[in-house]
Formats: C-alpha cells, sequence, structure tokens
C-alpha cells in the first residue's frame, strides 16, 4: 500500500496510543522485533566499516598530495565528496548509539568524525535531527520541513519573501544545483551554532572545528596552486552535498504531512512520514541503510546493517493493521521528492500576492 505523493495530506490525530505503552501497536512489534534479535550491537560489523571508510579517508589525501599539480585533483576531489558522505553516515550510526552503547563513546568518535573530518559540528547535527525523529514532517516541530531557501507546503510557499519566493517558482528545477552548495552550507551552519544556547561542549565543537578548517585549507593550498586549489575545493563540496542530499531527500520529502495538534500515535507517526527505497546491496552502502527508513525511524538504535532484515517484518507487520508502508525505487524516489517541491511551488508560479505585514 502506497500513500499519495502529487498532493500529499496532514495526517489526521489518531488516538494517541504512545511508543511504550503496553499493548500499543508499536510494543508488538517492538516485540517482535527484539525476538527476532534485530536490536543485537555488531560490533564487528562497526570495526570493519570504521577502519575502511577511514582507510578511504586517508587515501583521499595521500592522493591529493601524489598527483600535485594536475587536473586530475579533480577526481580526488569528487572522490573526497563521496568518502565525506560515508563519513557523515558513520557519524549518524554513531549519533544514534547504533555502534556504542554509552553516550560518552559515541559523542567522542561523533566529534572526531563530524567535526574533526568533514568540519560538521556533531552537537548541532545531533540536536536537530533529534528534533526531526521526534517529529518527522511536522511543519512547526521538524527543522528539517522549516522555511529556508526552499518551501515544503503551499502554506509556506504563499508566506515566502525574499530570495525563497524567488527561488521556490523554480525550486525543483533548482533543487540538485543548490545541493551543490550543501557542503558549504554544513560548514557554516554549524559555526554558527556555537552561538545557539543548546550547544554544549561549545568550545571542544569550536577548536575542532577551527583545527578541520586550518587542516583542510592549509593542506589545499600548500600542495595545490591557488587556482586549482578553489577548484578542488568547489568540486569537493559539490559532490558531497549532491551525495547528502541524494541520500536524505528521498526519505520524507513528498510524504504526508503534520500541523499544529495534529499527532498520530508513534507507529504511525514514523510510518506515515516515511518513504523506503528499493535495492540491493549496492543501495545499502550507497544510502548507508537510510533506505529503510520507515525501520530506521521506528527502531533508530538498531545497527543499521539490522535494517533490511527487520524491513519484511514491519512491512507485514503494517499490512496487519492496515498502515500504509511506502516503498519505491531510487530514481522513483528522486521523482515524488521533486514532484512535490513543484506542486507547493504552485502558489509562487500562479503569481500569490506577497503577505503584509
Amino acid at each position: 500500500m502506497t500513500t499519495a505523493i502529487d498532493a500529499p495530506q496532514p495526517l489526521a490525530a489518531s488516538d494517541g496510543s504512545g511508543a511504550g505503552r503496553p499493548g500499543s501497536d508499536f510494543s508488538r512489534l517492538s516485540a517482535r522485533i527484539s525476538a527476532a534479535g534485530l536490536m543485537t550491537r555488531r560490533p564487528l560489523y562497526y570495526a570493519v566499516r570504521l577502519t575502511l571508510v577511514g582507510l578511504a579517508f586517508a587515501a583521499g589525501w595521500v592522493a591529493l598530495f601524489t598527483v600535485g599539480a594536475s587536473w586530475w585533483q579533480l577526481a580526488v576531489a569528487a572522490y573526497l565528496g563521496v568518502v565525506y558522505g560515508q563519513l557523515a553516515l558513520v557519524a549518524h550510526d554513531l549519533a544514534h548509539r547504533q555502534v556504542f552503547r554509552g553516550r560518552r563513546a559515541g559523542e567522542l568518535f561523533g566529534r572526531a568524525v563530524g567535526n574533526l573530518c568533514i568540519g560538521m559540528s556533531y552537537g548541532w547535527w545531533m540536536n536537530k535531527h533529534t528534533r526531526h525523529h521526534a517529529n518527522p514532517n511536522h511543519e512547526d516541530l521538524d527543522p528539517d520541513v522549516a522555511p529556508d531557501i526552499l518551501v515544503w507546503s503551499r502554506e509556506q510557499a504563499a508566506e515566502a519573501r525574499g530570495l525563497p519566493r524567488f527561488i521556490g517558482r523554480h525550486q525543483a528545477a533548482l533543487f540538485f544545483p543548490l545541493l551543490t552548495l550543501e557542503g558549504f552550507n554544513l560548514h557554516v551552519s554549524s559555526f554558527r551554532a556555537l552561538r545557539q544556547p543548546h550547544m554544549k561542549r561549545r568550545w571542544l565543537e569550536g577548536g575542532l572545528l577551527l583545527v578541520h578548517t586550518a587542516a583542510y585549507l592549509g593542506a589545499l593550498f600548500w600542495a595545490l596552486p591557488v587556482g586549482m586549489a578553489f577548484a578542488v575545493l568547489f568540486v569537493h563540496h559539490a559532490v558531497f552535498g549532491v551525495y547528502l542530499g541524494s541520500i536524505f531527500a528521498p526519505n520524507h520529502k513528498g510524504m504526508p504531512t503534520l500541523k499544529g495538534d495534529e499527532r498520530p500515535d508513534f507507529l504511525r507517526r514514523q510510518v506515515l512520514t516515511s518513504r523506503n527505497v528499493r535495492g540491493g546491496l549496492l543501495t545499502d552502502l550507497a544510502l548507508g541503510g537510510l533506505n529503510y527508513q520507515i525501520e530506521h525511524h521506528l527502531f533508530p538504535s538498531m545497527p543499521s546493517p539490522h535494517l533490511r532484515k527487520a524491513q519484511p517484518l514491519v512491512r507485514d507487520y503494517c499490512a496487519e493493521i492496515g498502515v500504509p508502508y511506502h516503498e519505491t525505487g531510487l530514481v522513483a524516489s528522486w521523482r515524488e521528492a521533486l514532484a512535490h517541491l513543484r506542486d507547493v511551488g504552485t502558489p509562487l508560479r500562479e503569481g500569490s500576492p506577497t503577505p503584509k505585514g
């Protein structure tokens, strides 16, 4: 069963049964998942994965210094963009405590991977992503659908001003080009977040970000001529941004949204707002297991290699209780997300009046 994509509607509030209430739909599903052993830690898997991603990261920088002043460096830059995406996926798993049971070890490695290796604040992203998981696709509570450069609903489009209003008219066509700037945006947002009151250990976060920035720019401009260094800088972050956007955009964009007091029970809140992406092991590798977005939202601390095994259990259970479960191919998921962006920009293309005030 699938949900409507081209014109997503807000979800109606249900009976409000919670995730932990005995006898709730989620608790019965959780019992099946636990009985299948799918919440068990996978230390060997993560030891191998962390090692391989770390070696890929090191190999990229070795290649940059080895190739020298050659335009082949653009291929190295594209490679590093993909590696940064894989590092971000590792940081994601660390943040969800899929790797370590204790918070301290996860935060230590998360800051090492996020702040030091990528230049993205672990604390900023953790705060933002936690709010997203609590209320996915809720226009008032999910920061991932808050209006910014892009708008995510017709109501947001009607209220848009300035640059978002201009971009919103053609945001579907501009979506992937804009993603080339997302890598830079992550750095800027990370530094800006250091002033936010929720940020913990801001001096540690800021210090690691400064070390990353100094080491990264120093390496580029020491190893390469100025013009080539800027070209590598742009290609690297453009590939990184497009890769990240290609991973995260299919997960929720174009799925039903929530507003105001609309708050279904936990299971429906997660399932009805999420989209799975079908594929094989290559898709699992490229998307870091986030192609099983429904399972991940239901069980955020489940190790990513178990998500594939959990998928048929969750899909069958949703069929039992009559909850729509949406999955599609990768290209189709991008198409659905872009169709949603095009649809919500309709008020701007039709010339709705600029709001007063």
